[in-house]
């Protein structure tokens, strides 16, 4: 299935590769760095890309690509999706996953990929099984390892490999017992220039922290369930008792996990929450003005904050002239990016933006205007309307600590001036 791994930075430089069959060499690489130069940016190179002998399958995570070889025919969401846990394994293991910290880890990623794919095939992908094989790395097992020359590799197997709970370890222990659960939704939405949008999709998830001794069994249920179009389930939720009561009953991975994935389509009235007035004009002499004004919309008294402005700006443009009522801007002139880092907006004063755009002498005003892309988040409220009924447990007769947190944020949000 799987014969190749490479790793590739910003700069297109392939830093790491693993090979699970044949040796397949780099230079294999050199179709994705093709198609790479085709495409206006990162995200729009194609995630399968077919050559003569293989396909080539990419995520792009983190600012690193992630390039997998196949040699046959594979059904390519599987291959992205263990992509994907590859990347969120990294990240739970190290914090982070940049070029400096595989770099550093070169031995444990090496290892972890060693027991997440067999012969080419996904065997442990499980972060729980994962960290019985491989202990987590921390300054004094590096050190231990390095004066007894022992690996993080564990000699046993892991209790719930055999199981059919694989996801969960047997004797787990908590002195505090809590489960938290966060609802976040992301808004990708078009608006046009009259402030009507144009489309609006929510893409969610809930993410669970769970700390619970034993064996437990979770029943979460939900106000209004009929919400979801599309959902993508961890495998630890009993399908049919959901498809039949729209009740997530599930046995909790141990840890921090993700327990479903969602999608509100454009049918669906979704609550826009931040409005933009703006004025953006061009002349054919003496350059062009600006004016932008950010407020809350439809947010039910809660806060706006993180709220940030991205405008790329003609290749005509020299420089930005303004004048910001609250926070700061900056402008890139060789990118031609103008970016607005407003924080929390005051409903009872409004920031805003104006002055005046400098262009090449000479050069005619652009066809048109630029795109606004902006990026917020509103705590402890999901836009869809969405809300945890109640949770309960069996199995277990301790009470445990519980709690939901909402959070919405800006997706793919563009404004068209």
């Amino acid at each position: 299935m799987i014969h190749s791994l490479f790793i590739i930075n910003s700069s297109g430089d392939v830093f790491m590769e693993k090979h699970w069959k044949s040796v397949i060499p780099r230079s294999i690489c050199d179709y994705f760095f093709d198609a790479q130069r085709k495409a206006n940016n990162n995200e729009d190179i194609p995630p399968v890309i077919t050559t003569p002998h293989h396909y080539l399958l990419s995520i792009l995570r983190s600012n690193l690509f992630f390039v997998a070889v196949c040699m046959t025919e594979v059904p390519p969401l599987f291959v992205i999706e263990f992509l994907h846990r590859v990347v969120d394994t990294f990240e739970d293991y190290f914090g982070e996953c940049t070029e400096s910290i595989i770099k550093e880890h070169y031995v444990v990623v090496y290892e972890l990929l060693d027991e997440m794919l067999d012969n080419g095939f996904p065997l442990a992908t499980e972060s729980n099984i994962l960290k019985e094989l491989i202990k987590p790395p921390n300054i004094l097992r590096t050190i231990a390892n390095t004066v007894t020359g022992k690996s993080n590799v564990s000699a046993t197997l892991p209790t719930g490999q055999l199981s059919n709970v694989p996801w969960r370890r047997s004797g787990v222990k908590y002195t505090n017992n809590e489960a938290y659960f966060d609802v976040t939704e992301e808004v990708d939405a078009i608006i046009d220039k009259a402030g009507g949008t144009v489309t609006a999709e929510i893409q969610g998830y809930i993410d669970c922290c769970v700390k619970l001794s034993g064996m437990p069994d979770l029943t979460l249920t939900f106000m209004n369930s009929r919400l979801f179009d599309d959902i993508s389930f961890h495998p630890c939720v009993r399908l049919k008792r959901w498809e039949s009561e729209r009740v997530l009953s599930f046995i909790p991975p141990d840890g921090n996990s993700r327990l479903l994935s969602y999608h509100i389509g454009p049918q669906s009235v979704v609550a826009i929450p931040v409005y933009i007035r703006h004025n953006i004009s061009f002349r054919d002499v003496g350059g062009g003005r600006l004016d932008i004004t950010v407020g809350p919309k439809q947010t039910m008294g809660r806060v706006v904050e993180g709220v940030v402005l991205e405008i790329p700006m003609p290749k005509c443009v020299l420089n930005c002239n303004l004048t910001v009522t609250q926070g700061k801007y900056t402008f890139d002139p060789v990118s031609k990016l103008l970016n607005w880092n407003i924080g929390r907006i005051d409903p009872t004063k409004l920031p805003n933006m104006r002055g005046n755009i400098s262009v090449q002498s000479g050069s005619p005003p652009p066809e048109s205007n630029p795109i606004i892309n902006v990026q917020f988040v509103v705590t402890q409220r999901a836009l869809s309307g969405l809300k945890v009924n109640r949770l309960d447990i069996y199995g277990e007769k301790y009470n445990p600590f519980k709690g939901v947190k909402y959070v919405t944020k800006a997706g793919r949000f563009q404004v068209r001036t």
